[in-house]
């Protein structure tokens, strides 16, 4: 599908929808067409009045067929000891994948958690959330996107008219990162396995990729973040649409906007 096409990106916005998308600081614009049936009503920030930018059409990605796009630039991802990996991991159920992740300790990052994180939600969604890797507060809590950050997740969600009951939440790495740093390729190799096992499972229409770790995870690309948003990626065959993890967000409120666009722009895909 490309920007030429005559398909309708705009959502039918009641005063309570409109209400949501300002506490979560995103302006009133949307992408410039998308099917009539996705009904939005966000929450991103407070203070930000809502007007249409002018370069709002410029600031919308692109929705392009899978095969049109770009390969995303490849990163040799280091090989990985798999004797440090359990067998049978593409054949493995949820109930074999959640036990064998909480034991696994194929890399560093084991010695650190205080649990491995597998995933929660609806596991035949057709949504699969994937962000960078747990932090302090999932590490404590057990869950995927907990804290300030998950709770943004859950108002960009509502946007949309979910919950994340209805989507599938997961993080490229599954323990948490020592002081929050950025992963390793190592370690990201060690946790695809699982990811791409996840993907299987679920079979999910459309994959959001929150950060660059989920990216690399997936795409594996170094691309910046920017780069990748601008075009619709595949895994495997799924659609994956690159976008900023919520914790940059709260921290970056004028990117709120862009991610609201992403969310857009998958949904459409959703739809299709």
């Amino acid at each position: 599908m490309t920007q030429d096409q005559d398909v309708d990106t705009r959502f039918e916005l009641d005063d309570r929808q409109r209400a949501m998308l300002a506490e979560m600081g995103v302006r009133i614009w949307l992408p410039k067409k998308l099917p009539t049936a996705i009904v939005s009503s966000p929450v991103m920030a407070q203070s930000v009045k809502q007007e249409a930018p002018s370069s709002s059409v410029a600031d919308t990605p692109a929705i392009k067929p899978l095969a049109s796009s770009p390969a995303p630039q490849l990163v040799s991802m280091p090989v990985v000891d798999i004797s440090a990996l359990p067998e049978g991991i593409a054949q493995m159920d949820w109930p074999l994948l959640q036990a064998t992740v909480s034991a696994c300790k194929g890399c560093g990052l084991c010695q650190g958690r205080q649990q491995a994180i597998l995933g929660e939600g609806l596991q035949t969604a057709d949504w699969l959330v994937v962000g960078d890797a747990p932090g302090e507060d999932e590490d404590k809590e057990g869950a995927s996107f907990a804290g300030p950050a998950g709770q943004l997740l859950d108002n960009m969600l509502k946007a949309l008219g979910l919950t994340r009951q209805q989507v599938y939440l997961t993080h490229a790495l599954k323990c948490r990162t020592p002081s929050g740093r950025n992963a390793s390729p190592v370690e990201v190799s060690h946790c695809a396995t699982y990811l791409s096992r996840q993907v299987a499972l679920v079979q999910p229409k459309v994959i959001l990729a929150m950060g660059r770790t989920a990216a690399m995870a997936l795409l594996q690309s170094t691309e910046p973040l920017g780069k990748l948003r601008s075009e619709v990626q595949s895994f495997n065959g799924v659609p994956v649409v690159v976008t900023y993890p919520p914790a940059y967000l709260l921290r970056n409120q004028a990117d709120k906007a862009k991610a609201w666009a992403d969310l857009c722009l998958a949904a459409s895909l959703v739809q299709s």
